[in-house]
C-alpha cells in the first residue's frame, strides 16, 4: 500500500462511519493489546497451574488411614512448625488422601503448612502466595504495580470493550451476508488475515465481554467504587447483631479471597446474646466449631477462620473463588460468636443481590473454576485473544505504507456525519466507566494542547 491511498478520504456517509470506527478502533487496539496478550498468557497460566497442580499446596497427597486424629492435635502440629506463629486459618482437605492446610501468621508473614490428617505429621512446610500460580495471578491482576497496576489494566479493559463495540461494528455482515461474517474465507495475504480476524472477533466477543466485565468488578473504580459499592450484602438482614469497624475484606491475605458480595460488608462481633443456637454445652474451639460445620453441611474442602480479638469471631465459609467447590451456587459464609458458640450469620448464595449471584458465577466462569470442561472453554478463549492480538499487528503491518514512518492510522472523515451521536457515545462511556472516560479525555486534551501545535509529531502519530 502506497501513501497515498492510506491518505484517501472516504466516500458516502456508511464509508465515513466504517472508517470513524476503524479509526477508533486501531487506536483503542494500540493501548490495549499489549495488555490484552498479557492477561491471556498470564490467564492460561493460572488455568493450567490450578488445574495440574492446585494452589497453596491443596493437592498434597497423604496416605489415606482410618480415622483422623482431632483437629487440635493437628492445628498443634502445625504450630510446632513456626515458632511463636499465630493460627489464623484451616483449610479442610477436599478430599480423603490429601493433606489438611493451616496458615499460621509470624512476624506479618503468612506461613502455610501441609499436615497429613491421619498422623498429624508435618509434610510440607511454605510461604503463602509464593507458587508459580501467584507469580501469574499477581501479573494479571496488577502487573504487580500496586494500584498503579490496578488502574492501568482498568483502563485498558474499559477500553477493550470500545475495541469490542467498534470492531463488531465494522465486521457486522451488512454486505457480505452471514456466512462470511461467521465462517472464513478462502484466500491469501491481508485478505486472509482479515477474514480470519474478523470470524474469531465476532465468535469471542461475547465471552471476552464475559471476561472483562467480571475482571473490572474487582477493579478499584468502577468495581470498588461503584459496582461493588451498591452490590455488597446488607449486614442489616443480620438480624440484631453487632457489626465490627472491620470488613469482611480483612480476611484477605495478599490476593481477593472473600466472595465479591460480601468484601465491602462489616463483620459480625463476639459479645453479645444474639445469635441461634450453634454450640452447645461444650467449649467453643478447633474442634467443637470444626464439628459444627460439619453438622450443618460444609462437607469436603471448606475454610475456618480464627477469631483475631476478643470480639472476633469464627468464619466458615466455602466458594468456587477459592476452588473449595465448583459450583458457585454453594456459596456460603456463616460467622459464629467466639464466646457463646451461637451462629451470629449464614449468608448463602440466595441471599446475594442480582449482582453478587452473577459475580458469584461470573468469577467462577472467569477462573475456570467449574471444571475441566471451564479450564478447555476458558483456554480456547485465551488462545483466540491471543489470536486476535498477533493477527491485528499483522494486518497493520500489511497494510502500512511501504517504508513509512508513521503509524499510517485509518483516516478520520473530515465530514463525519452523526457526530453529536458519536459525542452522546463517547460521554455515556466515559460515565459508565471511569477510567475508559479519562483516557479518551487525556487523547483528546493532547490532541489539543500539543498534537495540533506538533505537525511533526502529529504526522508521525497518524
Amino acid at each position: 500500500m502506497n501513501l497515498s491511498q492510506s491518505l484517501a478520504q472516504p466516500e458516502g456517509r456508511a464509508q465515513k462511519l466504517y472508517f470513524a470506527a476503524w479509526r477508533w478502533h486501531f487506536y483503542t487496539g494500540l493501548f490495549v493489546i499489549p495488555f490484552l496478550t498479557a492477561l491471556a498468557l498470564t490467564g492460561l497460566a493460572m488455568l493450567w497451574i490450578a488445574w495440574i497442580d492446585g494452589r497453596d499446596g491443596e493437592l498434597t497427597a497423604v496416605v489415606q488411614q482410618a480415622q483422623a486424629v482431632p483437629l487440635s492435635v493437628q492445628a498443634d502440629a502445625a504450630l510446632t512448625t513456626v515458632p511463636d506463629g499465630v493460627l489464623r486459618q484451616y483449610v479442610a482437605p477436599r478430599e480423603a488422601d490429601l493433606a489438611a492446610l493451616f496458615r499460621v501468621d509470624h512476624n506479618g508473614d503468612a506461613i502455610m503448612v501441609a499436615v497429613d490428617p491421619y498422623t498429624a505429621k508435618v509434610v510440607e512446610t511454605f510461604p503463602r502466595r509464593s507458587g508459580w500460580y501467584d507469580f501469574a495471578d499477581g501479573l494479571h491482576s496488577d502487573l504487580m504495580l500496586g494500584v498503579t497496576g490496578d488502574r492501568l489494566l482498568e483502563t485498558a479493559a474499559s477500553l477493550s470493550l470500545v475495541l469490542i463495540a467498534t470492531g463488531l461494528y465494522m465486521w457486522w455482515p451488512r454486505t457480505i451476508g452471514w456466512r462470511r461474517a461467521l465462517l472464513p474465507s478462502p484466500g491469501h495475504g491481508r485478505s486472509l488475515w482479515k477474514s480470519l480476524h474478523g470470524v474469531t472477533g465476532i465468535w469471542v466477543s461475547l465471552f471476552l465481554v464475559l471476561f472483562l466485565v467480571s475482571g473490572l468488578a474487582w477493579a478499584g473504580i468502577w468495581g470498588g467504587k461503584m459496582v461493588q459499592a451498591w452490590s455488597q450484602f446488607p449486614a442489616e438482614k443480620w438480624d440484631n447483631v453487632p457489626l465490627s469497624d472491620d470488613t469482611h475484606a480483612s480476611m484477605d491475605h495478599a490476593r481477593r479471597e472473600v466472595p465479591w458480595a460480601l468484601e465491602q460488608t462489616p463483620m459480625p462481633a463476639s459479645g453479645s446474646d444474639a445469635g441461634v443456637i450453634g454450640i452447645a454445652d461444650m467449649p467453643v474451639d478447633l474442634d467443637s466449631v470444626d464439628a459444627l460445620a460439619r453438622q450443618i453441611g460444609f462437607a469436603g474442602r471448606y475454610q475456618l477462620s480464627v477469631p483475631r480479638n476478643d470480639s472476633g469471631v469464627w468464619t466458615l465459609s466455602r466458594d468456587s473463588m477459592s476452588t473449595d467447590s465448583n459450583n458457585p451456587t454453594s456459596d456460603r459464609t456463616v460467622h459464629i460468636d467466639r464466646h457463646t458458640g451461637k451462629i451470629l450469620a449464614d449468608v448463602q448464595f440466595a441471599d446475594y443481590s442480582w449482582a453478587g449471584k452473577a459475580m458469584a458465577v461470573g468469577i467462577a466462569l472467569h477462573m475456570g473454576t467449574l471444571g475441566l470442561w471451564s479450564v478447555l472453554a476458558n483456554t480456547l478463549v485465551c488462545v483466540s485473544v491471543l489470536f486476535l492480538c498477533v493477527s491485528a499487528v499483522v494486518l497493520w503491518w500489511k497494510r502500512r505504507p511501504v517504508k513509512a514512518r508513521r503509524l499510517s492510522a485509518p483516516p478520520m472523515p473530515k465530514e463525519l456525519p452523526l457526530w453529536r451521536g458519536a459525542v452522546f457515545v463517547g460521554l455515556a462511556v466515559s460515565m459508565a466507566f471511569p477510567m475508559a472516560g479519562l483516557a479518551l479525555l487525556t487523547v483528546l486534551l493532547l490532541d489539543l494542547l500539543i498534537l495540533s501545535r506538533v505537525p511533526q509529531l502529529r504526522q508521525r502519530l497518524t
